[in-house]
């Protein structure tokens, strides 16, 4: 049975690295849910020492603070450059869209997307359009490398404590 928690932690880890890139899944929450399987199964790291309910809690609470500001930080840059809602939501069709091509459909996509649909559905012209993008996708970049160090991290713990 412990081999079979363990081999779960470290998947619902792996699992929530690609979550932080592919947008249908919520990765630190995945992630977060293998570090509560090492917690539950009474995992200990090098030292013999089990993980603590600090622990968990304290990444619990990273997890949410990433979640909420993988939502955030995005319409953040897209505001701070002069991007409408347009933009925010281009950028997230793009990127679904670019997911069929990656990963280099994943970066066009949300550029193209803000692009596009702050030059069409906000009647702005070429370099204000260009300016939201740039805006969209730099806060796309920031949320998606929070994401990933998180998951990343948390990783990590699941390996120290199994």
């Amino acid at each position: 049975m412990e081999v079979i928690i363990c081999i779960l932690a470290v998947l619902a880890g792996i699992i929530g690295i690609i979550g932080s890139v592919v947008p249908a899944l919520p990765g630190p929450p995945i992630s977060w849910i293998g570090l509560l399987l090492m917690y539950l199964w009474g995992g200990t790291n090098g030292s013999g020492e089990p993980m603590g309910t600090d622990t968990l809690l304290i990444w619990l609470g990273v997890t949410t603070l990433v979640t909420v500001l993988d939502y955030v930080v995005p319409m953040w840059f897209t505001k701070l450059t002069g991007g409408s809602k347009y933009a925010g939501w281009g950028a997230a069709i793009g990127l679904v869209v670019g997911m069929f091509v990656p990963p280099v459909g994943i970066i066009l996509g949300t550029l193209l997307g803000a692009f596009v649909a702050e030059l069409v559905f906000a009647d702005k012209d070429l370099w204000s359009s260009a300016k939201s993008a740039a805006g969209a996708f730099i806060g796309f970049i920031c949320g998606t490398g929070a994401k990933l160090l998180c998951c990343g991290l948390m990783l990590w713990q699941i390996i120290v404590y199994m």
